[in-house]
C-alpha cells in the first residue's frame, strides 16, 4: 500500500502494523502505557487484555498470565 502524502510516516500512531485488532480502541494501548509510566510487565498485561478477544483469545489470556507471574517474581525479589 502507498502512502503518496506521506502521512504514515509523519503520524504513525495513526497506522497498525500487524492486524487491526486494535484499532477500536479510543485511546492504543501504547499509549495509556506511556502516559502511566507503565512496567514492561504490566505493559504486556495491558496490550493482551485490550487485544485478546480480537486475535489469539486463549492464548493472549496465558500470556496475561505469565506476564503477572512474571511481575510477581519481581515484586517478591525486590522484597528480599
Amino acid at each position: 500500500m502507498t502512502d503518496p502524502d506521506g502521512l504514515e510516516k509523519a503520524f504513525p500512531q495513526s497506522r497498525q502494523v500487524g492486524g487491526n485488532h486494535y484499532k477500536n480502541f479510543h485511546i492504543q494501548p501504547y499509549e495509556f502505557i506511556s502516559k502511566n509510566n507503565l512496567s514492561f510487565f504490566q505493559g504486556c498485561v495491558v496490550k493482551y487484555v485490550c487485544r485478546y478477544l480480537n486475535k489469539n483469545k486463549v492464548q493472549d489470556l496465558e500470556k496475561i498470565i505469565h506476564y503477572c507471574e512474571l511481575e510477581i517474581l519481581k515484586l517478591r525479589d525486590k522484597k528480599k
